[in-house]
This record gives C-alpha cells, structure tokens and sequence, in this order.
C-alpha cells in the first residue's frame, strides 16, 4: 500500500528542546535551584500531569504557589516552562515536500497546551500539519494505546499506508505493533531514506 498519512513526533524531531533548560529557568523565576524545580516539575509528575491533560495551566501554576507558599507571576511562569524549543530546519524543506505530494500530516506528540501554543506562536512548523494528536488532548501519553488510537481515527486511511517518525524508540515500537510503518528519527537523512523505501518520492538528501 502507498504511503497516505505520515505522522510526526515533535520534541527532537520538529524541535529541539531541554528539560534541563526549562527547570532552570522556572528555578529563575520562582527564585529557588534548578535541583528544587526540577523536583517539583518533573519528580513529582507535575510535567506529566499537564501533559496527560489532568491539570489544567491555572492548576499547574498553582501548584506552584502552594509549593514555595508564595505569589508567582502566571505569565512568567509559562514562559519560564515553554521558551526551551529550538527549531530543527532541516525537517523544514522535508515536510514542504510531503505537501507538495498531497501527503496528510498528522502530529503524534507527548505534549502541554503551554508547548503546543509556544511553538505554534514562535515557529511556524505546524501551520504544515493536517491534525493534531496530543497526550494532553487524548488523555494519554506514547506508549499507550488511546494516543496511537486517536491519531489513527486523523489519519484518514489504513495503518498500513501510514508513516511515524519519533526518537524514542519504544514509541516507534508500539507504532509498529498496529502495523504503522514506523523508524526512529535520528537525523532528517535518514528520514529521508526511509520514505524512499516505502516508495514516496521525497529528495534523498
């Protein structure tokens, strides 16, 4: 079958980011050590919690309030959480590509509405895409079935006529196991590569 939908994770595929850069500038503005945000935002499973959906930004940023039993600027502190992307350029000229053949873009991604909106605000890469499937909109994250589940219902054809690039491979894994044709993203190259192999008729390089 001919490939129809190509899915596309967004943190190390889309863009680059770090975790570590986002504890420390929460550390910034909440005025404590990287090491004391961090246990707050990723030991925690605070992070998680608002990327699952089940807590909204207003309860993040309370949590917040309640940890260091202090005032924390709302706005300052989803800047603090969000402004830690980098744009990967060379997926840039890829994607243009697949649009160029009619290929349906769909995103599959572990993510917050406060990531989602600021990449959407200071990037324009997913003004590409068809349809997005988030954790935080599912209610569930990669590797579990609902996410997988839900971006196949955006897909608009079979499992087998669809492509998913990530770079964990245990997300790649479980894609495979509902017969998505899926290759870890290491560099845009080899993307690149695996969709000639799959017969779309994307530049080798």
């Amino acid at each position: 079958m001919a490939i129809k939908t190509c899915f596309f994770d967004m943190g190390n595929v889309l863009v680059y980011f770090s975790h570590q850069l986002m504890c420390e500038n929460v550390a910034q503005v909440c005025g404590c050590a990287a090491e004391l945000a961090k246990g707050l935002l990723m030991d925690s499973g605070l992070q998680n919690d608002i990327e699952c959906g089940r807590i909204s930004e207003v309860e993040f940023h309370a949590a917040f309030e309640r940890h260091f039993n202090r005032s924390i600027d709302f706005e300052a502190l989803k800047l603090a959480a969000a402004d830690i992307f980098r744009l990967n350029d060379s997926i840039v000229p890829l994607l243009d590509e697949l649009k160029v053949l009619d290929m349906r873009l769909v995103l599959l991604s572990n993510t917050s509405i406060t990531h989602l909106e600021f990449i959407q605000q200071h990037f324009d890469v997913l003004s590409r895409f068809d349809a997005f499937t988030t954790s935080y909109e599912a209610g569930a994250q990669k590797p579990d079935d609902p996410i997988y589940l839900d971006a196949l219902t955006k897909a608009g054809c079979e499992p087998e006529e669809c492509f998913y690039t990530d770079d964990i491979e245990a997300y790649v894994l479980k894609a495979r196991s509902f017969g998505i044709h899926a290759e870890i993203y290491t560099e845009t190259t080899n993307t690149r590569a695996a969709l000639r192999k799959l017969g779309v008729d994307v530049q080798p390089s």
